[in-house]
């Protein structure tokens, strides 16, 4: 049969690759936060704030985009090239220049300015070019963003590369990714009506019953993600460590096992669960997938410092469910609400979910203290399980045929 729009797998691959390299900003300093924590004597509350400050930074971004409606009103992709240009000076700044945690908290803030730009926009432009099959299209998009988060991860385990090397290393790769912007990708031909300037728009989102209860299911899928990303790479070393010396996660030191976890079983779950969600429907796939990386959520402690062999797989297997269902409840907002206003609606969206992020990764060292890693990631188990509620809900509702052709 032949392709419903020419082009589209096309316009997808080099959107990914574009998305794959400018994320690789996100969790650049997570990365090396065991380096930075030596050399700049970082605490908890240093540590957390790395990455707090990225989520910040990408919600007063997407609070501003919503508000002025900038996904709708100016080119997605001008906003996403500027974004990831940006975003690696950024970057670059903070690996050559910067030596203590004040600056860089400044640089990661701005930081997570650049990256409201660079996600929300690139789902809007999948959209322009998939109707069909939109769920599959957004899951492969956000395997490539799970990719970059962890490509930070992925240069540390290569050697004992400095944390500024590693740094600049991202920033290449986000300009790469503005470069294949700049030349290679274009908004698809189904491109929604343009919008005029609507203050009202951006909580338009959770005035409707489907997309609010679509939004309720990402937020509690986000109460789990991003903190998951944030420590799973501390937790898997330190789980090492407290195992005994020489040990290794079948072969892989502690970045490798979190690039393969956070990255390689990301992707995979992403497109799994694109694919199947297209299949099944939305709200199946986000339930079955919130309900398998709940479980891993509250158990995969109680292996730290076990046999590495059995976190290793539970943490795989966290990787890959924990991603499954995040393209979904994206996709399901470009189905279920005005046409005009789905860059507005999926910014806004965004915004929220990413705002309850700043919590669950503040909240993990504290709970580390307190009960140790066996039962730190326990916290992030109730977000799921309120989001498959959420999902639930939605699936009995009038709206849901409106999802993945009538497939709820």
């Amino acid at each position: 049969m032949a392709d419903p729009t020419p082009g589209r797998w096309r316009a997808l691959t080099f959107l990914s690759l574009a998305e794959l390299g400018a994320l690789s900003l996100w969790f650049s300093a997570a990365a090396v936060l065991p380096s930075l924590s030596r050399e700049w004597q970082l605490g908890d509350g240093g540590r957390a704030g790395l990455t707090i400050a990225v989520q910040a930074g990408f919600i007063v971004g997407t609070f501003a985009s919503a508000l002025a409606n900038l996904p709708d009103i100016v080119s997605p992709r001008i906003v996403m090239l500027w974004s990831a240009v940006v975003g690696a000076l950024l970057n670059v700044v903070l690996a050559l220049w910067v030596g203590s945690l004040t600056p860089a908290l400044a640089l990661r803030f701005a930081t997570g300015l650049c990256m409201a730009g660079a996600y929300p926009p690139a789902m809007k432009i999948v959209a322009t070019w998939f109707r069909s099959g939109r769920g599959l299209a957004i899951g492969i998009l956000v395997g490539a963003l799970t990719l970059g988060s962890a490509a930070p991860h992925f240069f540390r385990s290569l050697s004992d590369l400095p944390w500024r090397a590693t740094l600049v290393a991202a920033s290449g790769l986000a300009l790469l990714g503005a470069l294949i912007l700049w030349l290679l990708v274009t908004e698809g031909p189904d491109r929604f009506p343009p919008a005029r300037f609507d203050l009202h728009m951006a909580g338009a989102v959770f005035r409707e019953r489907g997309p609010r209860l679509a939004c309720f299911g990402y937020f509690g899928h986000m109460w789990e993600l991003y903190a998951m990303w944030a420590w799973l790479g501390l937790f898997l070393g330190a789980s090492l460590e407290a195992h005994g010396g020489g040990s290794s996660y079948l072969g892989l030191n502690a970045p490798a096992a979190t690039f393969v976890t956070m990255g390689v079983g990301g992707a995979l779950g992403a497109y799994a669960g694109g694919a199947l969600a297209d299949r099944w429907g939305r709200t199946t796939l986000t339930m079955a997938a919130m309900a398998l990386s709940g479980l891993t959520a509250a158990t995969i402690g109680l292996t730290f410092g076990g046999p590495p062999a059995v976190t290793f797989f539970l943490a795989f297997l966290w990787g890959v469910t924990v991603i499954a269902d995040s393209a979904q409840f994206s996709t399901a907002v470009t189905e279920l609400c005005p046409p005009a206003y789905v860059g507005t609606a999926l910014t806004a969206q965004t915004c929220v979910g990413f705002a309850l992020t700043i919590i669950s990764i503040w909240l993990i060292p504290p709970v580390v203290r307190v009960v140790g890693w066996h039962w730190a990631f326990s916290l992030l188990a109730p977000g799921p399980a309120l989001g498959v509620l959420a999902m639930a809900r939605l699936r009995g509702s009038p709206e849901a045929v409106r999802m993945a052709g009538g497939r709820r």
